[in-house]
């Protein structure tokens, strides 16, 4: 699996989990909510914040109806309008998102957006919608930027070929995020196996976007699989009015969900079985040896009535267990005393 270089960090194996707040449009329209939202995001301790760019007439046509998910009967083309992040707010975002320490990420939905974001991001968001979208992808990846595409109601072939276009570019700095698109997700419906999936039928690294309501368990999961980024969707208020809000975590669950991720990675260690320092003590404390349970005098015969395996506390190793058939019937070389361990000189 390669690695992928997003602003002053890497990406990829080996590294800590990328972490990407989504505030998407979950601004609502206020400038001050946006600057709120990337401030929480740097408050947990997320390494980026993300927003979206587009404008409804380059989505939608206005005559494309209402979105039944969505349960409202107003036209999506409507909604998308009123979610439309400013394009004067850019640079804005992106230096207060430089100011609090995170790096300022954004998904264009075509080619004049991507243009616009250019000089401000590291790295580009690829929504699951537009992944089959060959002109903008091709648009995106001549600008030699890492690209994180997620995607969500997709099959392998699909993603196989989305790649296929963004290398033919000469870009291979890919991320494929595993994404289930349904808001929100329930936690059966994650399918975090398919990250593992991805990377085996790529080679690039491969993270999850996930939309389940519960702000820890699907990214744990996924970073136990491998998992190089993890991408969730936050807002400052479950109760704030707009359609990404309702599944989105909060500020304390983000905050928990970027603590959780870094407990695993410790947890999960570097994968070497050997003894550790901190399983020296007990190694030597409660490993078993072969004991002298009363005294054995010189010439005597060891057997079940004067040994046994016992664990050595602090008296010290002496013969292991998988010696105990080869001595039985040996005699004593010398005065064994009782609870005292046997070792191989103490042996004719």
């Amino acid at each position: 699996m390669t690695k992928v270089r997003i602003g002053e960090r890497w990406v990829g194996d080996g590294e800590p989990a990328y972490i990407v707040a989504e505030a998407g449009s979950n601004h609502n329209g206020s400038f001050e909510q946006a600057l709120r939202l990337i401030d929480a995001a740097a408050d947990a301790r997320a390494d980026a914040v993300k927003f979206q760019q587009f404008k409804a007439a380059k989505l939608y046509p206005r005559s494309a109806g209402a979105s039944d998910y969505l349960n409202t009967p107003r036209s999506i083309y409507d909604i998308v309008h009123d979610m439309e992040t400013p394009d004067d707010w850019v640079p804005e975002l992106a230096g207060h998102c430089r100011r609090r320490g995170l790096a300022f990420l954004s998904s264009p939905f075509d080619e004049e957006s991507a243009d616009l974001l250019d000089p401000w991001v590291p790295a580009f968001k690829v929504a699951s919608y537009e992944m089959t979208h060959a002109p903008l992808l091709r648009h995106i990846a001549r600008k030699g930027k890492p690209m994180i595409v997620s995607t969500g109601a997709a099959v392998l072939d699909e993603v196989l070929h989305s790649v296929e276009i963004i290398r033919a570019e000469g870009n291979d700095q890919v991320v494929l995020l595993q994404c289930t698109a349904k808001y929100p997700t329930p936690l059966d419906a994650v399918n975090a196996r398919a990250i593992v999936s991805l990377r085996e039928a790529t080679g690039l690294p491969t993270g999850l976007s996930d939309h389940s309501r519960d702000p820890v368990v699907a990214p744990l999961v996924a970073v136990a699989l491998g998992a190089c980024l993890i991408e969730k969707h936050f807002t400052l208020s479950n109760r704030l009015p707009g359609p990404d809000h309702e599944f989105a975590v909060e500020p304390h669950e983000l905050r928990a969900l970027v603590q959780r991720v870094r407990e695993a990675e410790q947890a999960l260690g570097h994968g070497r079985k050997e003894t550790l320092p901190e399983e020296e003590e007990l190694r030597a404390f409660a490993r078993r040896s072969i004991f002298a349970i009363r005294e054995i005098r010189p010439g005597e015969q060891l057997s079940g009535e004067n040994v046994a395996v016992l664990r050595c506390g602090k008296l010290g190793f002496g013969l292991p267990p998988e010696a105990l058939e080869r001595v039985m019937g040996r005699t004593a070389a010398r005065s064994i005393a009782a609870e005292s361990v046997i070792k191989l000189e103490d042996l004719r």
